[in-house]
């Protein structure tokens, strides 16, 4: 256990660039939620991922972004202040996209703070081959002098075991933070509320603000017929306005039949 390493990494970048799915990817479990809603992502939540040579919890955060109202302020400052002592930042970006004005105010940031950071591009499956190079020249002009620069799909896996490899890098020896079998530090209560929260934002889109949330009342795991266990979830949502309980109950019902209900096999 002498090469043993462990430490924090956060993960930063403009809403909608992938860091949810990276982090599901890179822990190689489901335990935040993804959604094309931008800033989907409300807590800080520590994913936690344990191997042989090392522990890397890894720290989610909502997408830093000109905030248009008091919800996303808080959002964007607990992003910024999630840089503060961590190991190393990894900084997602959308390589389907050429560097914008939201990607210079973060780069701008973190060398301000003198913050180390990977760079990551990621949806690199969604880049045309004929494009492929010169948005790698883009983004290289774009970062300069930093060749910390790791291509990524983390829809498809790719690149994130060379990712991984590159972030004990640049971690410290230490021991394990966390119980080897543990994925997150947020108990199953808010990762639960989390998954219903998600079908929510993903089925209702724009009808429904963001804002929702979700309490989770109880749980008990349930038995069928056929032999298999099931978690059943009683929970409630929470709205901005009475009227958008009807968006959310549907016709005769139809969004609580079939999509506010989490199942854990």
């Amino acid at each position: 256990m002498n090469n043993y390493r462990s430490g924090f990494v956060t993960l930063l970048g403009r809403p909608n660039v992938g860091k949810s799915t990276l982090i599901n990817k890179l822990v190689g479990e489901k335990i935040t939620i993804t959604s094309p809603i931008a800033q989907t992502t409300r807590n800080k939540l520590k994913g936690i991922l344990t191997t042989k040579i090392g522990q890397i919890i890894f720290v989610d955060t909502p997408g830093v972004h000109k905030p248009h109202h008091r919800l996303g302020e808080i959002l964007v400052k607990n992003a910024k202040a999630a840089i503060n002592g961590v190991d190393i930042v990894i900084f997602v970006l959308d390589s389907n996209e050429k560097p914008g004005r939201g990607d210079e105010y973060i780069k701008n940031f973190l060398v301000a703070n003198q913050t180390e950071f990977i760079v990551v591009l990621n949806k690199w499956d969604l880049v045309s081959k004929e494009f492929q190079n010169l948005r790698l020249e883009q983004y290289r002009r774009f970062f300069g002098t930093n060749e910390n620069i790791q291509i990524v799909s983390a829809s498809e896996g790719e690149g994130c075991s060379e990712l991984i490899e590159r972030v004990f890098n640049f971690l410290p020896k230490g021991p394990k933070l966390f119980e080897e079998d543990l994925i997150s530090d947020q108990p199953l209560n808010n990762l639960l509320a989390d998954l219903v929260r998600e079908q929510v934002l993903n089925n209702t889109r724009e009808e429904i603000p963001h804002s929702v949330a979700v309490k989770i009342e109880k749980i008990k795991e349930m038995n069928k017929k056929n032999g298999k266990n099931f978690t059943a979830i009683l929970a409630t949502i929470i709205v901005e306005r009475t009227s958008q309980k009807g968006i959310l109950i549907g016709k005769k019902g139809f969004y609580v039949k079939n999509y506010w209900s989490v199942s854990k096999k």
